[in-house]
C-alpha cells in the first residue's frame, strides 16, 4: 500500500506530514450524528458492518490520511467478564474491582467477546483496500483505571492510586492478566489487516514518571513487541507522561504521540531520535478562527523541515462539540500548504 501515513511510519521522507485526528470518527461528523439518530454508540461499535462504516467516515468527510478502528478501549474489560452499561452519558461499570481484595481472581476471560472487532476490520479491509486502518488498544494502566474504579468523574482516579500503593502485588497480577489478553487482542487485529497500531495510555500521568517506567512501561513494551514482530508499526500515546518522555526509546514504539501540554521541540529533545513524533495541536484550537488555526499550523513548518518523522494530529481526542468546518479546514490546510 502506497500512502503518506504508512510511508512516514516506515521512515520515508515525504513532502508534508500525514494527518489524522484522535477521536475523528465521532460527534464532530454530521454523518456520524445522523447514524446516531438510529443507533446507540454501543450498537455502532459492536455491529461489525456499522463499525466498519463509521471507521471510514472521517476519511471520506474530513480527508484524513488514515482511518482508525471505531471501537473502545473498554472492549478488554468486557472480554474479562466485567459488566458495562453503555449509557448516553458514557460507559458505567456495575461492579468496579477496587472493592475486592483479589480482583485478579474475579476475572472471567472470554476472548470470543472480541470477535466483533475482528469482523469489523475484515469488512473495512474488503470495502476500502486502499485506505490504511489503525488498530488500537488501551495500555494496561489506563484499562485498569476503569476496571478498578469505573467510569470516574475524578480524572485523578484516587481509588486506583490508593490500590496501587496499598495492594502492589495484586495490582501487578492484574496488570499481567490485562497485558496477556491485550497482546492476543492486538495480534489478532494485525492478523485481520490493520496497517498500524496505537496504544492509548490516557492516564500515564497518574503516577510519578519513575514509577510509571518501573511498573507499567514494561507492559506497554510487551504489547508493542508483539505487534512489531508482525511487521506492523506502533504509535504510543502516553498522555501526561511529561519528563518521562525521556524513557521512550525504539524498544517501546516507532512513534510516540505527544499531548498538547508538551512543546513539540522539547519533546523532540527528550525522546530518542529514532522514535518519530505525532501530535500535538490543542484540541481547543479547532474552536479558533481559521486565521488562528492556519497561523498555529504555520508555526510547525520549521519543525517539520528539520524533523520529517512527524505525524500531524491533536494532543488528545477531538472534542465532542468541535465545529466540523474547523476540523475540515485544518485537515485541508495541512494537506494543501507548502511545507518545504
Amino acid at each position: 500500500m502506497t500512502n503518506i501515513f504508512i510511508d512516514t511510519l516506515n521512515g520515508k521522507e515525504c513532502d508534508r506530514p500525514p494527518v489524522w485526528l484522535m477521536r475523528q470518527a465521532g460527534r464532530v461528523l454530521p454523518s456520524y450524528m445522523q447514524m446516531r439518530q438510529s443507533h446507540s454508540f454501543h450498537e455502532l461499535m459492536s455491529t461489525p458492518e456499522l463499525a466498519a462504516k463509521v471507521t471510514m467516515l472521517p476519511v471520506t468527510d474530513l480527508g484524513v490520511d488514515a482511518a482508525i478502528l471505531f471501537s473502545d478501549i473498554l472492549t478488554i474489560p468486557v472480554a474479562m467478564g466485567m459488566n458495562i452499561d453503555w449509557t448516553d452519558r458514557g460507559p458505567v461499570f456495575t461492579s468496579p474491582l477496587c472493592t475486592a481484595e483479589k480482583p485478579s481472581q474475579m476475572l472471567d476471560i472470554q476472548p470470543d467477546k472480541l470477535n466483533h472487532v475482528y469482523r469489523a476490520i475484515d469488512i473495512f479491509r474488503q470495502q476500502n483496500p486502499g485506505t490504511p486502518i489503525i488498530g488500537f488498544c488501551g495500555a494496561p494502566l489506563t484499562t485498569m483505571c476503569y476496571m478498578l474504579q469505573g467510569a470516574s468523574t475524578q480524572a485523578t482516579f484516587p481509588r486506583v492510586k490508593h490500590f496501587f500503593y496499598t495492594n502492589r502485588e495484586e495490582m501487578m497480577r492484574l496488570t499481567d492478566a490485562v497485558t496477556s489478553l491485550t497482546i492476543d487482542y492486538a495480534r489478532k487485529q494485525v492478523e485481520h489487516g490493520v496497517d498500524a497500531f496505537q496504544i492509548f495510555e490516557s492516564h500515564a500521568g497518574l503516577l510519578p514518571a519513575d514509577a510509571y517506567k518501573q511498573f507499567f512501561l514494561p507492559a506497554v513494551e510487551r504489547i508493542s513487541k508483539a505487534v512489531r514482530e508482525m511487521d506492523v508499526p506502533v504509535i504510543f500515546f502516553p498522555k501526561g507522561l511529561g519528563s518521562g518522555l525521556r524513557f521512550i526509546t525504539p524498544d517501546i514504539c516507532n512513534f510516540v504521540s505527544i499531548d498538547w501540554q508538551m512543546p513539540l521541540l522539547e519533546a523532540r529533545r527528550m525522546v530518542h531520535p529514532e522514535v518519530g513524533l505525532q501530535g500535538n495541536f490543542d484540541p481547543h484550537l479547532l474552536f479558533a478562527s481559521q486565521a488562528d488555526i492556519a497561523a498555529t499550523i504555520e508555526a510547525y513548518k520549521p519543525f517539520f523541515r528539520e524533523h520529517g518523522n512527524w505525524i500531524a494530529n491533536l494532543g488528545h481526542g477531538v472534542l465532542a462539540d468541535t465545529p466540523f468546518e474547523k476540523a475540515k479546514f485544518m485537515i485541508n490546510w495541512i494537506k494543501e500548504t507548502n511545507w518545504k
